[in-house]
């Protein structure tokens, strides 16, 4: 749709300026540094950092419907940089340029209705988000937009050489770094840190696609993570973890595309999120306020961070008595839900703060964390995806949180839940299939529900021709073979011959 053909209204504020005043705000002495430069920890005190903008009210000086309006029909614009995750410019990231933002089909991931076979099952009705509907197959797309937008905006204005990117990942935060830093050409050079056995095949194979170079280290993410940090600490790279702000930053748009989905109605909705470093659910906390205060939405959606009990300890601190909670790090256990397996959240600070000023906003009955054991999640997994829902098992442990949560009386049958898929169910078909093959009972401690298992049938064509591997067969060999098979099938799905 042409500029022109837009509401006289909107016209002058279809393409937003650089605006804002943003900045790094330390969490734990509270100095204030400028946004150009990367940052991750504070200079002064070592605490982590949150990006804000001091000039946020004066998005108040709209109505909440003017938002609506403009959002809306950003959507129907032909401007590629408005059309991912910077279609909510004004309130993600300001400062950044238009001319700088990296866009390659991030953004707007679909909004799917649970079958009511399935939501009868689960108890609820439920939408899924599917994120791995993003160009990386996962939601880390968000953040990486908004971080690479800004590394390729540093890197304009401090006219740098090539910069290295890098990043821990237990798989999709390196897939998704590498995918954006390969559309910067040589300027921006990515290098990941995996721990060693424990990623996918399928997302391996997606950083060194892309050219990244990859280091497989011993451990689990959190060892990793500790490299990476200290890599960002003594020498000049570029950080892409979520313990970059940026990043963090870009995935607020997930709240604010959940809010447009639903026609900025969420004060009877209830969002399920699962949590591994913390970062996606500080950045739907800080994204639903943000709305909120700007009264672009109609209230604040209860929140379900769900948790797996192999990496609990966020589920650990909230269930504490509030006034006496104290954080400790865990010693993760191996889990299906492969990008959740953090024990020690880099955003956790974050979380924290933020949690608190949404319970403050929307109430003590608003922010709740349920865990969920291995067998949990590979049944919420297999049971949306045959009804019709390609989750991943990150969507399982929604799933498994959801029927948690109703199980608790932490929310009703009555209110709309909105799951997380954080990835695309490929990434993780490997334990699907080791779990129909009851191959994950060691490891994982889940047992194969026969009931649930689905493998290939081999038919057993007796005295029949059969074609060699890779050929095929003509004339009466064929003929003999086709309806012996046809016979087979039949037979076997109880077929009845038509008249």
């Amino acid at each position: 749709m042409l500029a022109n053909d837009f509401p006289d209204d909107l016209k002058p504020f279809l393409i937003p300026e650089v605006g804002g005043d943003m900045g790094y705000d330390c969490l734990a002495c509270e100095a204030r540094y400028a946004p150009d430069q990367l940052l991750y920890t504070c200079p002064a005190c070592g605490g982590l950092l949150m990006l804000t903008d001091k000039k946020i009210d004066r998005l108040k000086e709209k109505p909440g419907s003017f938002w609506r309006r403009l959002f809306d029909h950003r959507l129907m614009l032909n401007h590629g940089a408005l059309k991912g995750v910077f279609t909510f410019h004004e309130f993600l990231a300001p400062n950044i340029p238009l001319s700088d933002v990296i866009y390659l089909g991030e953004g707007h991931s679909p909004v799917v209705k649970a079958p009511s076979s399935l939501a009868n099952q689960v108890g609820a009705n439920f939408f899924v988000k599917m994120e791995g509907q993003n160009p990386s197959a996962s939601f880390k797309d968000r953040g990486m937009a908004a971080a690479m937008s800004m590394l390729n905006h540093l890197v304009r204005i401090k006219n740098l050489d090539q910069v290295i990117a890098v990043c821990a990942s237990t798989g999709d935060t390196s897939a998704s770094a590498a995918l954006y830093a390969s559309s910067l050409g040589k300027s921006v050079k990515s290098v990941v840190l995996l721990p060693k056995g424990k990623v996918t095949p399928q997302q391996l194979s997606q950083p060194l696609g892309a050219g990244a170079t990859v280091f497989e280290l011993p451990g689990v993410f959190d060892d990793s993570m500790k490299v990476v940090e200290r890599l960002s600490e003594k020498y000049h790279v570029a950080l892409l973890n979520s313990k970059n702000p940026w990043r963090v930053l870009g995935q607020e748009s997930y709240a604010y595309e959940v809010a447009q989905q639903f026609d900025y109605a969420l004060l009877d909705k209830v969002l399920i999120v699962p949590v591994g470093n913390a970062g996606n659910i500080t950045a739907i906390l800080s994204g639903l306020l943000k709305f909120h205060k700007a009264l672009v939405i109609d209230g604040l959606p209860k929140i379900v961070a769900v948790q797996s009990k192999r990496a609990n300890p966020v589920f650990r601190y909230y269930r504490q008595p509030m006034g006496t909670r104290s954080y400790s790090p865990v010693v993760v256990k191996p889990s299906v839900a492969q990008a959740a397996m953090i024990g020690d959240p880099v955003s956790f600070p974050r979380l924290a703060v933020l949690s608190k000023l949404y319970e403050q906003e929307a109430g003590i009955s608003s922010f709740y964390v349920v865990e969920v054991d291995e067998t949990a999640i590979m049944e919420g997994m297999l049971q949306a995806n045959s009804h019709g829902l390609t989750v991943c098992t990150q969507g399982g442990e929604c799933v498994a949180g959801l029927k948690a949560a109703l199980g608790e009386g932490l929310i009703t049958p009555s209110e709309t839940a909105i799951l997380d898929s954080t990835a695309h169910a490929l990434k993780f078909v490997d334990f699907q299939n080791a779990y129909f093959e009851g191959r994950l009972a060691q490891e994982y401690g889940v047992a194969t529900k026969p009931e649930l298992a689905n493998k290939p049938r081999e038919l057993e064509l007796v005295d029949t021709p059969i074609p060699e591997p890779g050929q095929t067969m003509t004339g009466a060999q064929r003929e003999t073979f086709v309806s012996t098979a046809t016979r087979a099938i039949a037979e076997a799905l109880s077929l009845s011959e038509k008249v």
